[in-house]
């Protein structure tokens, strides 16, 4: 539920604070004192599109902000978080209330740039859209034009059917899925066939070729450095063998190793504890140049067992590792291609039985497909029978006493909502043939039957809030009156915010604003008043008769206020 709204620079809305809260809220005023415009800034904030045209002139910017009272887990929570957001705690009290408070935002400049915020967090409007479709329900005129649409027709059964639809279309969807994944492999298997049997080719000759060569991991960078050895092999003989003559001499001559044993030799003749600990130092030295010298004749004996044959060897092994590279791009690839290869070449073969298998499922398919419809279909069917009559009854309290509602569950084209054309027919007088509410109700008439469907559909989909524009357009008399009845019913459940010109409808208001311009033709934060006692009854006359002392008006405001008194509802 939204529990207060604040605008400024909205059309001809200065500033203005609208307390709202719980139940039945009716916003009432003079034409053209800004009363739509509650409307707007609400759209505002559900992530309606913003119109730089809404900016009140003279003013650079416009803004809304809400206070939400949100649950503290669910949908709503969780776009909050997703959002990088966050929830007010709400309330107070040993356990917590299990709601918060959700600060939501929008500004809008003179320019059209927008900005939304949404729990302290910038957010795109695309957030606010996310949070509309889980708080509120609005109904305008625009609202009712899409009541006529086949598809809101059938969102409004679905809703009213509750559970049994929402689990049969799940099912149904999860069918409709699986059939549409399933044709489209077949259909791609019969129509790329011939390119994937030149798939198949060009993958079993890479794989032979790739299997003749027989690659290591690192085989490539292996074989550069011994080619680049090979290639060098007497200039790296004369090295290795100047420095391991340098620590080893097999000639007499001095070297690092004779060196370091006299060394070694005079300090263990010492009694000095000091030398002889230097004494080990040297050993150690020693112990590493014979290590040292054995690996440099290691390596010269290797090169020695080299020889031209062995780098032809190396640079024939290279060309046909080269040739991998060139085709697959580099030697790792060909190696994952070798290993994943052939079970995409065993798919490529068993192309002709797998599009036998993937036939029989689509028909297994098909079949699953076929009843989850026929269950979908007899789900929709028995909640239209409930709907029409429950509607068509509260027609008869809505002033249409001989009107007849009727959901009818018509076979139409296979689609992800099922394979049921949805009409909502409505036979206004008796004998009348029921036709489609598109072409046969009026305006008032269809502004009461929307109202008939939420007040019905509330009872198995209840929506947090709901908010009217001028739902009462076009009616007036004992209809206004039991719109006002049906609305404060509704508000029982959910909360209601109605902008209305109807005293009969506004009575039935448990929190009654009224928006009245000031002198100079501005809303301003004193002009959005909370309306009681005699300010209500002197707008209620206002509504009924222009005149807010009209004594005859005044005693008809106080006998609607009667009426609307809770006993009475």
């Amino acid at each position: 539920m939204i529990e207060e709204m604040r605008m400024r620079g909205l059309g001809v809305i200065d500033d203005a604070v609208l307390p709202l809260g719980p139940g039945f809220t009716a916003i009432t005023g003079e034409t053209g004192a800004g009363k739509t415009m509650v409307v707007t800034g609400l759209g505002l904030l559900l992530g309606n599109r913003a119109d730089s045209g809404a900016v009140r002139a003279g003013a650079d910017q416009a803004s809304v902000a809400g206070v939400w009272v949100v649950p503290a887990s669910g949908a709503v929570a969780d776009i909050v978080a997703d959002a990088g957001g966050e929830l007010e705690e709400f309330g107070s009290g040993e356990g917590g209330t299990g709601q918060g408070e959700l600060y939501v935002s929008r500004t809008l400049s003179a320019e059209g740039r927008s900005r939304a915020s949404v729990g302290g967090r910038a957010a795109p409007a695309g957030v606010l859209s996310a949070l509309a479709d889980e708080l509120v329900v609005v109904h305008g005129q625009s609202e009712q034009l899409r009541l006529r649409s086949a598809a809101a027709q059938r969102d409004a059964l679905d809703r009213f059917g509750g559970a049994p639809i929402a689990a049969a279309l799940e099912t149904y969807s999860s069918a409709y899925t699986r059939w549409r994944e399933l044709d489209a492999e077949i259909t791609d298997l019969s129509e790329n066939r011939d390119r994937r049997a030149e798939e198949a080719a060009r993958l079993r000759e890479q794989l032979a070729l790739i299997e003749a060569t027989a690659p290591e991991p690192g085989e490539d960078v292996v074989l550069a450095e011994r080619a680049e050895r090979l290639a060098n092999a007497e200039e790296l003989r004369v090295a290795a063998s100047l420095a391991r003559g340098a620590i080893s001499s097999e000639e007499g001559e001095p070297d690092a190793s004779a060196l370091v044993a006299e060394a070694r030799r005079h300090l263990e003749r010492s009694a000095d504890s000091a030398l002889a600990g230097i004494a080990e130092g040297i050993a150690d030295v020693g112990y590493r140049l014979s290590d040292l010298a054995l690996q440099l004749s290691a390596y010269l004996a290797d090169l020695d067992e080299s020889g031209p044959h062995e780098l032809a060897a190396v640079e024939e092994r290279r060309a046909a590792l080269t040739t991998l590279v060139r085709t697959h791009g580099s030697l790792d690839e060909a190696l994952e291609l070798w290993s994943s290869g052939s079970n995409r070449l065993a798919e490529l073969d068993d192309d002709g039985d797998r599009l036998e298998r993937l036939q029989s499922e689509r028909d297994a398919a098909r079949e699953a497909l076929d009843a989850a419809a026929s269950a979908l279909t007899d789900a929709r069917s028995e909640a239209a029978s409930r709907l029409g009559a429950a509607v068509t009854e509260e027609l008869h309290a809505l002033a249409m006493p001989d009107a007849r509602l009727e959901v009818a569950v018509r076979e139409g084209a296979e689609s992800s909502h099922g394979r049921d054309d949805v009409a909502i027919l409505l036979a206004p007088h008796p004998g009348a043939e029921p036709r489609s509410v598109a072409k046969s109700a009026s305006g008032g008439e269809l502004s009461r039957v929307m109202l008939a469907i939420e007040v019905v559909i509330a009872g198995t989909d209840p929506v947090p809030t709901f908010v009217f524009d001028e739902v009462d357009a076009g009616i007036g008399g004992a209809a206004a009156i039991e719109v006002g009845r049906r609305l404060a019913r509704l508000a029982e459940s959910s909360q209601v915010i109605a902008v209305t010109h109807l005293a009969q409808v506004a009575a039935f208001a448990s929190n009654h604003l009224s928006v009245v311009k000031s002198n100079d033709g501005a809303v301003t934060a004193s002009s959005v008043r909370r309306l009681d006692g005699p300010e209500r009854e002197a707008e209620m006359a206002r509504l009924l008769s222009g005149l807010a002392d009209s004594d005859a008006a005044l005693t008809h405001a106080r006998e609607l206020l009667s009426l609307s008194a809770p006993a009475n509802c």
